[in-house]
C-alpha cells in the first residue's frame, strides 16, 4: 500500500483541529504551563533530496539470549468500552498477526506470562490513595471520589476490575524490566504497556497505572544509577517526564506534535528538568504534518548525542504508532516504513550504549486494524532480531479478516474498512532523510527551528556545543 494522501483519512473520524475537543481524543487539556511545558505548528517539508538512510540492524545476539515477550490474553481486558479509540482488538490483532509471519516461534523470542504488579511496586510511582479510588471506582456509590482522581471521564472511563486489567499490564512492563536488568535476555517487550500518561495521583489520556515510570522505578531500586527514557509517540510523555522531573538519574526524551495542537498541551524545549535535574527532560515538539524523513531528522539531532552523553546502563523506549498518517487523533505524516526505521535506530542505540539493554513498549496507535498490528509486529521482529522485509505480504486470510473484527468489536467501520487494507507489512515508502549537520538547520523550516531549539536548551547542560555537537 501506498501511503494515502490527506483526503483518504476516514470520513468521521476525530481531527487534532476540532474545536470542540479538550482530551486524548482532542486539544490540549488547558493553557500551557510555563514550568512544565514554543513550538512551531504548520507541516515541515524536508529539503531537498535526503541523503541518508535508517541506520542498519544491530548485530545478531546468541541463540541463548532470546527476547522476552510479556504477554497475557488477560491484558485485553484493560478495555474502556467498543467506541473507545483505545480497543484492546489491536492487540489481538499484533498478536495473530507476528504468529502467522512467523515471529512468536522464531528461536530469538520466548513468552513470560507475568502477574499483576503488586501494590507496593505500583507505588513507586502512584499515590496509595490513588490505588485505593482506583480499586473502589467501579462501586457506582463512589463515582463522585472517583471524578476527583480523572476517573469517569470520556478518555478513562471506569470498568470492572479495572485496577486488576491495569496491575497485569503493569505487571507485564516490571517482568520485562527484570529479564533486561538480570539477563541475558538483553531485550524484552511489553506490548500491552507504554501507559504513559497516567500521573502519580490521576488517571490521564487513556492510562490508569503509567508502567513505563514504574518500571524505570523498579530498575532505579534494583541498582540501575543511569536510565534512559526514549518516547516517539505523537503524545508527550507527560506522566514519565513528570515522575523523574527531579531525578538526574533518569533521562526522559519525547518527540511528539507540538503540544498547542495536541493533548497533553505540554512537552517544550524549555520543560528541562528541576534545577536538580538540568538537562534530563528534553522534548522535541514537532510541527502537524511531519513525515517520516522529517521525523528522522529531528531525531538524528537530538536523541543519539544526548544518549552518548548520558551514558545509560538501560534504554527503556515507548512505541506509540500514532504518528502514521492514518491515525485518527493525530497529524504527523509517518509510515510503517518510517516507524520501523525509529526501532531500527533505538535498537543499535541499545547495543552501542547499553549492552544491549533495552526494554520497548507499545502505547498509542488507533488505527486498529491498518496500523498498529504491522507496526508492532515490525517491533517485535526487531527486538527478536527475526528479519521481517517491509514488503512482506500480509496473510490474506489476517487481512480480509482485520476490518470485520474491528466493527465486531467497536460496531464502527474500521480504518482498514475505510481506506483499504493494506496488502504489505509495510507502506511501500522509501525511507531516506537529510540528517541533522552542524549549526542550527535552516531558520525558515518549522521542524529545523524546533530542533534547533530542542539543543539549544538542552545540549550545553550536558557539556554539548549545540552549533557543533551532533
Amino acid at each position: 500500500m501506498t501511503v494515502p494522501d490527506e483526503t483518504q483519512r476516514p470520513v468521521g473520524t476525530r481531527r487534532v483541529g476540532d474545536a470542540t475537543r479538550g482530551s486524548h481524543a482532542g486539544r490540549p487539556a488547558g493553557p500551557r504551563d510555563p514550568a512544565r511545558t514554543s513550538g512551531p505548528e504548520r507541516a515541515a517539508r524536508v529539503g531537498p533530496a535526503a541523503v541518508a538512510e535508517p541506520a542498519p540492524p544491530a548485530p545478531d545476539e546468541p541463540a541463548a539470549e532470546p527476547t522476552v515477550l510479556a504477554w497475557d490474553p488477560a491484558m485485553a481486558h484493560y478495555d474502556f468500552g467498543p467506541q473507545h479509540p483505545m480497543h484492546p482488538v489491536r492487540l489481538g490483532l499484533t498478536m495473530d498477526l507476528a504468529s502467522q509471519l512467523g515471529v512468536l516461534d522464531a528461536p530469538g523470542l520466548r513468552m513470560a506470562t507475568p502477574s499483576l504488579a503488586a501494590d507496593e511496586l505500583i507505588e513507586l510511582v502512584h499515590d496509595p490513595i490513588y490505588l485505593s479510588a482506583v480499586r473502589a471506582a467501579p462501586d457506582p456509590a463512589r463515582a463522585r471520589m472517583a471524578a476527583l482522581f480523572g476517573l469517569g471521564t470520556s478518555d478513562n472511563p471506569i470498568f470492572t476490575r479495572m485496577h486488576e486489567a491495569a496491575a497485569l499490564i503493569t505487571g507485564g512492563t516490571i517482568e520485562a524490566a527484570r529479564a533486561v536488568w538480570s539477563g541475558p535476555p538483553r531485550h524484552a517487550v511489553s506490548l500491552a504497556g507504554g501507559l504513559h500518561h497516567a500521573m502519580a495521583g490521576m488517571a490521564s489520556g487513556f492510562c490508569i497505572y503509567n508502567d513505563p515510570a514504574i518500571a524505570i522505578a523498579w530498575l532505579l531500586s534494583a541498582g540501575a544509577t543511569r536510565v534512559a527514557y526514549v518516547d516517539i509517540d505523537v503524545h508527550h510523555g507527560d506522566g514519565v517526564q513528570a515522575a523523574f522531573y527531579d531525578d538526574p538519574r533518569v533521562l526522559t526524551i519525547s518527540l511528539h506534535q507540538c503540544g498547542r495542537s495536541l493533548f497533553p498541551g505540554t512537552g517544550y524545549a524549555d520543560e528541562c528538568g528541576s534545577p536538580n535535574a538540568r538537562g534530563t527532560s528534553v522534548n522535541v515538539a514537532l510541527p502537524p504534518g511531519t513525515d517520516d524523513a522529517g521525523w528522522l531528522r529531528a531525531y538524528s539531532g537530538v536523541v543519539p548525542v544526548l544518549l552518548r552523553a548520558f551514558r545509560p546502563q538501560v534504554l527503556v523506549t515507548q512505541h506509540g504508532c500514532d504518528t502514521h498518517l492514518l491515525d485518527p487523533l493525530a497529524d504527523l505524516r509517518m509510515s510503517v516504513d518510517g516507524q520501523r526505521a525509529s526501532y531500527e535506530a533505538l535498537h543499535a542505540l541499545s547495543h552501542e550504549l547499553c549492552d544491549g539493554r533495552w526494554l520497548a513498549c507499545g502505547g498509542g496507535g488507533y488505527a486498529l486494524d491498518a496500523v498498529v498490528p504491522r507496526a508492532w509486529t515490525q517491533l517485535l521482529a526487531v527486538a527478536a532480531h527475526h528479519t521481517l522485509e517491509p514488503g512482506t505480504e500480509l496473510p490474506p486470510q489476517w487481512r480480509a479478516a482485520a476490518p470485520q473484527r474491528v466493527r465486531a468489536a467497536t460496531g464502527e467501520v474500521s480504518i482498514g474498512g475505510t481506506v483499504g487494507m493494506p496488502r504489505t507489512l509495510g507502506d511501500g515508502v522509501s525511507v531516506r532523510y537529510r540528517p541533522w549537520d552542524a549549526g542550527e538547520g535552516d531558520p525558515d523550516n518549522p521542524l529545523d527551528r524546533a530542533v534547533a531549539e530542542t539543543r539549544r536548551a538542552v545540549l550545553p547542560l550536558h557539556g554539548l556545543d549545540p552549533t557543533v555537537d551532533r
